[in-house]
């Protein structure tokens, strides 16, 4: 792992790199709905697509409070881009570095550092979304390994990832398979017309009898849940979580500069003060956001037993702040917050996702009241 000065040039670098490479492009891929390859071979070279790994494998080794720093510069240039580094390195190269065999890890870890393999986690249907235990897509033994059968929905990167991993059934096992994309009876569907995560190449899988060898189950046979679920669920919380802040951050910029700029009555908007109501209490909830995402890191980093409901904490509350604050960044805009000209548009899209994917806000809510409720009970 680096130390804090290394860590502190790295994020001193991607904010740079997302300054000149990446905000710049950001309504662009957008419209065209994909992430430019050029820009992903960028991101690559400086080992951008997992910098939560280690350096062995091609990583940054960032710590948890650095990688989340980390996710808030590239999420306030463009959040697609930050759904990759989530899906690379959260949901997938996270998942492979705890349950993957050594084989694994050293064959796919490397390539997904260098871009040369994409990779995506395909555990949300059609008919299933946070009833992970009820998943339909089914597998079974056979001599040749496993065959699988099933479809899959809402899979970030699935449009372009070379593999996926996928979470099927066998009546009440759940287990996780790798599954290559040129895998016969493999078919993805880009899915169109999304609200947000345009640029995320989110797919349809259908997998019909594929046949995946027994060496590409991950972790044992019926491990899938609660174990390699808790793990992609949960590394991939802690990175939306963050990139909650990175939106709710990216409004308060957007606001500041053209309340600052803009004149209504003769007087710059930022004198009234209303507007400047707006953006306190957006700058308060921001802070109050990201320091519970310090704290979530902070004791991921001490493997601390809060750490899995200190990140649903944080979770929960940076994604209501990212709508609270991408709201109200329109309205400071007013008319022109509604036209993609301006970048408050598209982060009030992108806000709204943050409260869905991972666990909705209202299965983040229950989740803490149950906590609560034991923790906080004195008989």
């Amino acid at each position: 792992m680096n130390d804090s000065i290394n860590q502190q040039m790295i994020l001193e670098e991607a904010r740079a790199f997302a300054d000149k490479e990446i905000r710049p492009r950001a309504l662009e891929f957008d419209q065209k709905g994909a992430l430019a390859r050029d820009l992903i071979a960028k991101m690559a070279e400086k080992k951008y697509l997992v910098a939560s790994l280690p350096e062995r494998y091609g990583g940054l080794g960032l710590d948890p409070v650095y990688y989340g720093l980390f996710t808030e510069e590239i999420g306030k240039a463009c959040c697609s881009t930050r759904s990759l580094i989530t899906v690379q390195s959260s949901l997938v190269g996270e998942t492979l570095l705890k349950w993957g065999s050594d084989e694994h890890r050293a064959e796919l870890l490397p390539l997904m550092a260098s871009g040369k393999r994409i990779g995506a986690f395909a555990l949300t249907e059609p008919e299933v979304g946070t009833n992970a235990q009820g998943v339909q897509t089914t597998y079974s033994e056979t001599s040749h390994g496993y065959v699988l059968s099933g479809r899959k929905k809402w899979a970030s990167f699935g449009g372009i990832a070379d593999f996926f991993i996928v979470i099927a059934k066998s009546k009440k096992q759940i287990s996780a398979f790798i599954v290559e994309h040129d895998t016969k009876g493999v078919t993805t569907i880009p899915m169109q017309g999304l609200l947000a995560g345009r640029a995320s190449h989110i797919a349809e899988i259908v997998l019909d009898d594929v046949v995946v060898p027994v060496s590409n189950v991950i972790g044992k046979p019926g491990s899938g849940y609660p174990y390699i679920l808790g793990t992609a669920l949960d590394h991939g919380r802690y990175s939306i979580a963050w990139g909650g802040v990175a939106v709710a951050q990216a409004c308060i910029d957007a606001m500041v500069v053209y309340a600052r700029e803009r004149r209504q009555f003769d007087t710059k908007i930022c004198e009234f003060q209303l507007i400047q109501g707006i953006i306190g209490d957006a700058v308060t909830k921001t802070h109050a956001a990201r320091a519970l995402c310090i704290r979530a890191g902070h004791l991921r980093q001490e493997r601390n037993r809060e750490a899995v409901v200190e990140t649903t904490i944080a979770k929960y509350f940076a994604s209501k702040v990212a709508m609270e604050v991408a709201t109200d960044a329109v309205q400071v805009y007013g008319g022109n917050g509604c036209i993609d000209s301006y970048p408050v548009e598209r982060l009030f899209r992108e806000a709204k996702l943050l409260e869905i994917i991972e666990g909705t806000s209202q299965i983040q809510q229950q989740m803490i009241a149950g906590y609560g409720l034991r923790k906080y009970f004195r008989p």
